[in-house]
């Protein structure tokens, strides 16, 4: 099992976080997937990031990634009160995987 890679990015740069990230693992990030990573899945609990609290443990929304390459799991949730959402990613199991990822991290919560 792979460790988790963990931090935060700018919540203005999530989506294009997803997206790259996602190319990482052979994944087709689209319209619909981040649709339903913002706003949730009409007609169930789930309500995306929309209302996630980082300082809760029941507060996190998580989005799978499955692609030809790997499948990541993606935990967001935002810091209350700032433009911070904090994000943790488990699954990426190869060297290669884990240093784009955690690169990825860093330039999304530089800009």
């Amino acid at each position: 099992m792979s460790e988790q890679i963990a931090g935060w990015i700018m919540e203005r740069n999530l989506r294009a976080f997803l997206e790259l990230l996602s190319r990482y693992v052979g994944y087709a990030f689209d319209a619909t997937d981040w649709d339903t990573v913002e706003d949730g899945v009409r007609d169930t609990v789930e309500d995306g990031v929309r209302d996630t609290d980082d300082e809760k443990s029941d507060g996190w929304y998580s989005y799978p990634l499955a692609g030809t390459h790997a499948t990541l799991d993606v935990s967001l949730a935002r810091s209350v009160g700032s433009e911070v959402m904090s994000v943790s990613v488990t699954g990426a199991e190869t060297p290669e995987l884990q240093l784009r990822t955690d690169t990825l991290l860093s330039a999304c919560a530089g800009i």
